[in-house]
């Protein structure tokens, strides 16, 4: 691989970062299923799907953000790095302000949607209320992250990573554990770390780059602004259509029983896992990607893509093995509630596909980032929504619970398959 050594360098931090990511969530969810009872861990699958559905629609603003930056970075122009990043700053502090201003609506109509017992739902809210006074410092570390990243400095996401989950992993436990608030605890140690993360990579920006501020008629220049808005608004209809299929998976979960609700938030974790995992290669090509394009070097753009899809393959091969051999171990370290770990292992196999079946979608999504082919990604991620909500609904009343996640393995199949298929079309135009 020519460039194994630019996508590492930028990839293993990342990993190390993204990696905690899930540890964050592994955290929540093995603290609440020792607790003692698997409504717990179904309210903490609730309350998790709740602000993924909230902040994964805000995410438009890491991935334009890591883009367009990397390209000002390939073209070595600092007065464009400086305005967008105080573009990314101001779009996220009024993103994160809107969803504490309307955390009540807000909050009825997913758990109204999530449709799950009352005993969940309670439980669910009361992580929510909690959570949702850090929304301006995730909104406002979306931006942060996504420029860091755009600036090939993936070193710094990760130091703000590691240590926003050692300040959510030892107040998560102490407050649990220690003083006693079950659910509550856990959703503080959220809430603080959240913003100690933010606060830590303003910090960092600060002191390593020291970005002058380019004056608020530069920063919403009408052209730049609307270009910025083009590539954000297909990312935002893009992560709408993830968000619907991944709450329809909630969804679905919690209609059935609370034991399959609680069983799929358990397997979805071997999914987080890798996920974030393969994201920190994603990064490398939205980094690279990026600055390849701004520097104007096509045959380097062509090399990294080859590369990128070589190591997820091989990625994708390491998992898929794992998770078969210590899959069943892996889950019953989350959980005590043996009816629930063995509800779990009946549906693992869908979850060892993951990999192989998600690896292309994550590369393509990191290059197209990159390059603000923003366009192909929606088109890609609506074809395999289709796939998803077809098959789920055609089958579902014969499978149950595993046309469900045949669903879902198709649907991150098609998402890489599409993305491969639509740039390569649009490539050979180009030439």
């Amino acid at each position: 691989m020519k460039h194994r050594r630019e996508i590492f360098a930028i990839a293993i931090p990342a990993i190390v970062s993204n990696i905690t990511t899930p540890i964050l969530g592994l955290v929540d969810v093995a603290v609440t299923g020792h607790i003692g009872a698997a409504v717990y861990i179904g309210a903490i699958a609730v309350g998790g799907s709740m602000f993924n559905m909230l902040y994964w629609l805000c995410n438009f603003l890491r991935m334009g953000t890591s883009g367009l930056t990397a390209q000002a970075f390939g073209a070595a122009d600092a007065e464009a790095q400086s305005r967008i990043l105080y573009r990314a700053l101001l779009v996220g502090l009024a993103l994160g302000l809107a969803i504490f201003a309307l955390q009540r609506p807000l909050a009825d109509v997913i758990l109204r949607f999530m449709d799950a017992d009352d005993a969940t739902q309670a439980l669910a809210r009361r992580y929510f209320n909690i959570c949702v006074w850090a929304a301006p410092a995730v909104t406002a570390t979306l931006g942060i992250s996504g420029w860091l990243l755009g600036m090939q400095n993936s070193r710094a996401t990760m130091v703000i990573a590691i240590a926003t989950n050692i300040v959510n992993v030892v107040l998560s436990i102490g407050l649990v554990f220690g003083a006693g608030w079950k659910i509550e605890g856990v959703a503080t140690g959220t809430m603080v770390a959240q913003w100690f993360g933010a606060l830590l990579g303003l910090g960092i920006i600060a002191w390593k780059y020291r970005p002058a501020f380019p004056g608020l008629r530069s920063i919403f220049e009408s052209t730049a602004l609307r270009g910025f808005f083009r590539i954000n608004t297909d990312i935002m209809l893009r992560t709408a259509c993830l968000v619907a299929v991944t709450m329809w998976f909630t969804h679905a979960g919690a209609a059935q029983s609370t034991a399959i609700l609680a069983a799929n938030a358990l397997l979805l974790q071997l999914f987080m896992l890798f996920s974030f995992f393969m994201d920190g290669f994603a990064f490398s090509g939205e980094a690279l990607a990026g600055k390849f394009h701004g520097a104007g070097n096509p045959q380097a753009l062509r090399e990294l893509i080859a590369d990128i899809l070589r190591v997820g393959l091989w990625c994708a091969v390491i998992f898929a093995v794992l998770y078969g051999l210590l899959g069943e171990a892996f889950l019953r370290v989350l959980a005590d509630d043996q009816s629930v770990v063995a509800t779990a292992v009946a549906y693992l196999p869908w979850a060892v596909a993951i990999p192989l079946c998600g690896f292309m979608a994550f590369a393509w999504d990191g290059i197209l980032i990159g390059l603000t082919r923003t366009r192909i990604m929606l088109a890609a991620m609506a074809l395999a929504m289709i796939t998803f909500f077809a098959l789920y609904f055609s089958l579902f009343h014969r499978w149950g619970n595993h046309a469900l996640w045949l669903a879902f393995d198709a649907y991150l199949t098609v998402r890489g398959a599409a993305e491969w298929i639509i740039w390569r079309k649009s490539a050979k135009r180009a030439s």
